[in-house]
């Protein structure tokens, strides 16, 4: 039998025995009073997560729908999408194929997002809606939320669309205090549940602009969701296992505290830097704008990355990321999103120790 191999990827991450066990719960129907218990015992720790009154929406599907929905549901005149690696870059793509009229604004991959440039773009009017991705997996980027969401407030026409897929529940984002008007996230990253459930919760500016537009489709309807919210019910069949590891999963949150958890993954993530820099290797992201979840590693030594990370998993039984997309072999990504801790992060470090020396 192979070696077991232990995920350091930014996502999916390591699921706790103790989630995939939550899992295993008696299946019930979800359209009945214990799927209504169910969602209904969960929402007040989801609202403390996500800093918001407004109900948090469950979908059955990757965040990438809910980012779909979000630009299907929310733009009239045109969509503003930040740009700065990646998966914020596919945003733009997508806000096309929705038949949007849609512009860049697009940084080197590696620098933050300018509110400056932001405000600048959002003031020539053409635009009511703007999508940023608050951390940006591919490149190791955070982009300064509070200082953007300071820009956008100024327009009050203009929605805001936050995706926080890698940062979320790792540190502290207010959606209300924020002016967020629609802010998801993803089930494998920092949450550290499967792949296959994405949450959200919309501003009561985001349902109003909704309501204005005919062809939001179906399964992502931001007013079908809020209508079946109401009821703690879900607009259509809701992957009833993965939200029992929700349930699990905030148990967890809430009995290690959240400020501790912040804190811990402040902890792991320097430990990941100090690897970095004791090993002569440089950050792909600026300094000020790195993520507190995933460590993007410039590979200024010039190594094979790719048998780098082949040896690590065969040898070590440890998965890390050889880089994303156009800069795959130029980078490799260490996440440290999700339960680890100091006492998980050091045998993987250890190991790349050990590669590198051979």
């Amino acid at each position: 039998m192979s070696q077991p191999v232990k995920l350091f990827i930014p996502g999916p991450v390591e699921v706790s025995a103790k989630t995939f066990a939550a899992m295993t719960a008696p299946m019930i129907g979800h359209r009945g009073n214990d799927f209504k218990a169910l969602y209904e015992g969960i929402m007040p720790g989801l609202k403390t997560l996500f800093g918001t009154q407004q109900p948090v929406l469950l979908s059955t599907s990757s965040a990438w729908g809910i980012m779909e929905g979000a630009v299907r549901n929310l733009v009239k005149k045109g969509v503003l999408n930040c740009m700065c690696g990646a998966f914020s870059d596919k945003w733009y793509d997508v806000s096309k194929r929705c038949g949007k009229r849609a512009e860049p604004l697009q940084v080197d991959w590696g620098e933050p997002i300018d509110p400056a440039e932001v405000d600048r773009k959002l003031a020539t009017g053409r635009f009511d809606a703007v999508t940023l991705i608050h951390n940006e997996t591919s490149t190791g980027v955070m982009s300064p939320l509070a200082e953007i969401s300071d820009v956008v407030r100024k327009y009050p026409e203009v929605a805001f669309i936050v995706d926080t897929v890698s940062s979320f529940s790792a540190l502290p984002i207010a959606m209300d205090q924020l002016g967020i008007d629609l802010m998801l996230t993803g089930s494998q990253k920092a949450l550290a549940l499967p792949p296959g459930l994405s949450l959200f919760a919309c501003s009561d500016k985001a349902y109003r602009r909704a309501a204005e537009l005919s062809d939001r489709g179906y399964y992502f309807d931001l007013l079908e969701f809020k209508k079946n919210a109401e009821q703690f019910m879900t607009p259509s069949t809701p992957a009833i296992p993965q939200i029992y590891a929700l349930r699990s999963k905030l148990e967890d949150i809430f009995q290690e505290g959240l400020e501790a958890r912040y804190q811990r993954h402040r902890e792991t993530n320097a430990l990941v830097h100090r690897w970095v820099e004791s090993n002569g290797f440089e950050f792909f992201a600026r300094e000020g704008f790195r993520s507190v979840t995933l460590t993007c590693v410039r590979n200024n030594r010039g190594i094979d990355v790719a048998a780098f990370v082949k040896r690590l998993r065969q040898e070590h039984g440890f998965q890390i990321d050889g880089g994303y997309g156009k800069i795959k072999g130029y980078t490799f990504r260490i996440s440290n999103m999700g339960d680890e801790t100091s006492a998980s992060m050091e045998p993987l470090l250890e190991a790349m120790n050990a590669v590198l020396r051979r």
